[in-house]
């Protein structure tokens, strides 16, 4: 009986993915049997000294989405079935006195990038013909997809849109082999977090609202990632999964 959560013969691209919650989901693809490249504008050298350690399948490449047009040259050819859009950065300021150039650094990564990255890949699995076995995409959310925070509106304008962009490709391309998903982490523990679980009174406010009662792990989100990923997702298309302990629905 084949086994419907393997992703034995597959090869993923995972943007993002030198650390946190990139890394993890690198290491989780390549437990489930799949291929893993792992991108990032930093070398990902420990991502893919952890896989191949552990007896998996890993190798890496630098690129700087910075430049929203970075990744149309990655998949020609390379037989990629899975990209995982995980790369994004973010900045901090009152909406009042937020700057044009963190607004544009932000959506240029978060949102532009991730569309033509997207674009390039499906165009690449579209050429390969039916008998490819098709596609899977999935794009990392936010809480902030849902919710407005403070002082990120470049952020969460960029999140919105990722939601967004997930359910229009799903629309687009459900019917042509490539299920289009995305994972909405809530409150994780990662070196973006260590400031807010240092807060005493912050790192209490958060708990007592999570029903799990508990920050969530890198290898939470890596989990259902993996999951969108595998065959056991096959009729699943334009689902943005909240990861969160339940934070959205108290």
């Amino acid at each position: 009986m084949t086994n419907p959560f393997s992703l034995v013969g597959r090869r993923a691209l995972v943007t993002g993915a030198n650390t946190g919650i990139g890394q993890a989901i690198a290491i989780g693809l390549a437990q489930a049997g799949a291929s893993v490249v792992c991108a990032g504008r930093r070398a990902c050298d420990e991502t893919v000294a952890q896989i191949t350690r552990a007896g998996g399948q890993a190798s890496s490449v630098l690129v700087d989405f910075v430049d929203p047009m970075a990744g149309q040259s990655l998949f020609a050819g390379q037989g990629f079935d899975i990209l995982v859009n995980n790369a994004g950065i973010i900045r901090r300021a009152e909406a009042v006195d937020f700057s044009e150039s963190d607004w544009d650094a932000v959506m240029d990564v978060n949102l532009k990038a991730l569309f033509f990255t997207t674009q390039a890949f499906a165009r690449e699995v579209f050429a390969r013909g039916a008998g490819s076995g098709g596609g899977r995409v999935v794009n990392i959310a936010s809480l902030l997809s849902f919710q407005g925070g403070i002082r990120v509106p470049s952020y969460t304008a960029s999140k919105h849109g990722v939601a967004g962009l997930t359910k229009l490709l799903a629309n687009e391309w459900a019917a042509k082999g490539i299920n289009v998903n995305a994972v909405a982490p809530g409150y994780i523990e990662t070196n973006n977090t260590e400031a807010l679980r240092a807060d005493v009174d912050r790192n209490r406010s958060i708990l007592e609202r999570i029903p799990a009662g508990r920050w969530g792990n890198a290898s939470d989100i890596a989990g259902a990632v993996t999951y969108l990923c595998t065959p056991a997702s096959a009729y699943v298309h334009g689902a943005v999964l909240n990861v969160d302990g339940g934070w959205l629905a108290r």
